[in-house]
């Protein structure tokens, strides 16, 4: 990624004349300011030109000799703020991408969890008919066994009856035959009881 404005051969040059147009200034006041003399108002001299000389010089050298090690610096710089800037832009575009895949996760997840609980509640219904037909069949042989206890209960009162109907039948019958029976009549059924036993 180009930053805007740098980057060509004429814009670094554009910075390097104004670096050296700085220092220039900078150093040339400071020369300017530097010349002796007394008190009151300064007037050019000859020496202060010889000063603006050395100092022109001196930038000038300086310019020569750090121009190139200058232009490499700020060359380097800009490279490395590219460099920088590329990998932000690369790690950019990576973040996004890795968003997208956690937003397609996430959609996957919600698809997933609505179909746990689609099943859960399927296995629920499932469960639940299975139970209820148990209870039904369960409900089904109690009352069957119910029917055969009742069944059984009433045969066994209608013993408990019939024997209780014989045994009251026969107290009467015994009262009535002994209200009945004469002397005579028990003498004939005392013999032939006697004679059934002999024989």
């Amino acid at each position: 990624m180009k930053i805007p404005g740098i980057g060509s051969s004429g814009k670094r040059n554009a910075i390097i004349l104004f670096i050296f147009a700085a220092f220039l200034f900078f150093f040339g006041g400071v020369a300017f300011g530097s010349s002796g003399g007394a008190p009151g108002p300064k007037v050019w001299v000859a020496t202060d030109t010889y000063r603006v000389m050395n100092f022109a010089v001196l930038v000038g050298a300086l310019f020569f000799l750090l121009r190139k090690p200058v232009a490499q610096f700020f060359s380097s710089r800009i490279k490395g703020i590219e460099d920088q800037l590329n990998e932000l832009e690369t790690k950019k575009k990576d973040a996004v991408q890795t968003l997208e895949k956690y937003k397609q996760k996430l959609a996957q997840l919600d698809k997933e969890g609505k179909k746990i609980v689609d099943d859960y509640i399927r296995q629920g219904n499932e469960a639940k008919e299975r139970i209820l037909k148990e209870a039904e069949s369960a409900a089904d042989k109690l009352k069957e066994q119910a029917r055969r206890n009742i069944d059984y209960e009433i045969n066994q009162a209608k013993l408990r009856l019939k024997e209780e109907v014989l045994e009251k039948a026969m107290v009467k019958a015994e009262e009535m035959i002994k209200n009945e029976l004469t002397i005579e009549d028990h003498d004939r059924l005392v013999d032939e009881y006697l004679e059934k036993v002999v024989a």
